[in-house]
């Protein structure tokens, strides 16, 4: 019994490596993304409910944005001072963004993200 448990709590981990992979390699083979892959995974095939599914992927797109940052330092010369501004507007887009995610229900989350995604989709087939 204890075997199973084990190789089964194995397996859920094994899952959870192979999704992170994938979802760090679109955000960094795409610059960003990771998360609008993320949400669908974490609801869909981990069965999380709408709000934490978001709440999870801001939280594991926060590693994965350091570490492709770095990267990205080390090999594109940026542009600083748009860097310091974005990054500025995007903290406090953030807080307020995450304050929303408490207050709205999953249903009106779940029908803004799917407005998102269609948006996103459609400007980059026309673009």
């Amino acid at each position: 019994m204890k075997q199973q448990k084990k190789s089964n709590k194995f397996g859920k981990w094994l899952v959870d490596a192979v999704f992170g992979s994938i979802i760090g390699f679109i955000n960094g083979f795409l610059g960003g993304g990771g998360g609008m892959v993320a949400v669908p995974i974490l609801e869909k095939i981990k069965k999380l409910d709408n709000k934490k599914a978001h709440a999870t992927a801001i939280a594991v797109i926060f590693p994965l944005t350091i570490a492709s940052s770095f990267v990205y330092t080390l090999t594109i010369d940026f542009d600083w001072l748009t860097l310091a501004i974005l990054a500025a507007s995007v903290t406090v887009g953030g807080i307020i963004g995450s304050l929303l995610l408490k207050k709205l229900s999953g249903k009106v989350i779940r029908i803004i993200f799917a407005f998102l995604m269609l948006g996103s989709g459609v400007y980059m087939l026309i673009a």
